[in-house]
């Protein structure tokens, strides 16, 4: 009797395991045709579907190919890879195009959703040999999932803990070979250790004036709209070198168009679509330059602290440091210091107005 009750509770307790893992593995949604994010007009009609569709980014464009070329005549997955840059430069895109270079299915992931070790074990244990995890924004991970990846990048499995205290035991779980990509703006965040567990890593950078004309011709070809070449350039031109920006604006002189005109997109077109957004030559809008005006009328061009900037313009300091400031100070107009932020010549410049003091820097 004693012997028999033992061999229930061991078959209780292996049951009980097994429904455990068994929840811990619930299915992804995925999707044969690279991805299971939802999918918007920009996603399912302008972005390209293989690598060689895409403009600019030559030179990240030709580690990867060479990458995958290698990873095919080996028959082996592709290495692990780390895209990171400035927003709407393509790192999605790239994370898109790669499977379908591979053949492979490829399934989404977002750092910020992932809070816990258990919400990522479902991604891993459903990857099929080959597969592509693309996890988005993977310097916001937390730190105990981001430490759980470690084992499955390097040794392709993961070890979950089943039960608590003294009755706590260890599976191991073996998975199939993978490759991870992840997408970051803020590449510094990255622990190092999970940083140097990626084979490739590639900084995309900005566009020039011609590669985005090109993407906008093509685009516009897409969405079956007349796009004259001034007016590509137009739209090119105040679009701070971004796709994701050229391509939002290019929608929006679309609809501009059907609406003020006959659909066809002239320089006219693109001139007054732009203005009325109040977005400039060089592709300033209205709060980039009452930005400028605030730092320039009230602080006397710096230096200033970006709190008081946003207290006097009543808006969020982050919407400030992560919206406003990267394009002005990649554009020469403001500059960073210890005291605060200060206006430059070119500010100036572009206001019309006259320095009042000593404190604007010369470019």
């Amino acid at each position: 009797m004693v012997r028999e009750r033992k061999i229930t509770a061991r078959r209780e307790d292996q049951a009980g395991d097994d429904d455990e893992i068994s929840s811990l593995q619930s299915p992804v949604a995925s999707n044969d045709d690279a991805g299971s994010a939802p999918s918007t007009e920009n996603d399912s009609i302008l972005r390209p579907k293989r690598i060689a569709d895409m403009v600019g980014q030559k030179d990240v464009m030709e580690v990867l190919q060479i990458a995958i070329d290698a990873a095919k005549k080996r028959s082996e997955p592709l290495g692990h890879i780390l895209l990171d840059g400035p927003p709407g430069l393509g790192k999605t895109t790239f994370a898109v195009c790669i499977p379908r270079e591979l053949g492979v299915k490829v399934d989404m992931a977002s750092g910020p959703s992932l809070k816990a070790p258990k919400e990522i074990i479902p991604y891993l244990t459903n990857l099929e040999h080959g597969s592509v995890l693309f996890i988005d924004e993977i310097h916001r991970l937390p730190k105990p999932v981001e430490e759980f990846l470690y084992t499955a990048m390097e040794d392709f499995r993961i070890d979950i803990v089943l039960g608590e205290g003294v009755n706590a035991r260890t599976l191991n779980l073996k998975l199939q070979p993978f490759t991870l990509i992840g997408a970051t703006t803020r590449a510094g965040m990255l622990s190092a250790p999970l940083r140097d567990r990626f084979h490739i890593r590639q900084h995309l950078g900005y566009y020039t004036v011609d590669e985005l004309v090109e993407i906008l011709a093509r685009n516009a070809h897409k969405l079956k709209v007349e796009l004259s070449a001034d007016a590509a350039t137009e739209i090119a031109t105040r679009s701070r070198g971004t796709p994701r920006v050229a391509n939002g604006r290019l929608m929006w002189v679309r609809d501009y168009a059907m609406s003020k005109g006959d659909g066809r997109i002239n320089v006219d077109i693109a001139h007054r679509a732009l203005d009325m957004l109040g977005i400039d030559e060089i592709g300033l809008d209205r709060q980039d330059r009452r930005y400028l005006e605030t730092l320039v009328r009230v602080f006397q061009g710096g230096p200033a602290g970006l709190e008081a900037i946003a207290h006097t313009m009543s808006v969020s300091s982050d919407t400030l440091e992560d919206e406003v400031e990267p394009f002005l100070l990649r554009s020469e107009y403001i500059i960073r210091t210890q005291r605060g932020r200060c206006a430059t010549a070119k500010t100036y410049q572009k206001l019309n107005v006259m320095p009042t003091g000593t404190s604007s820097v010369r470019t």
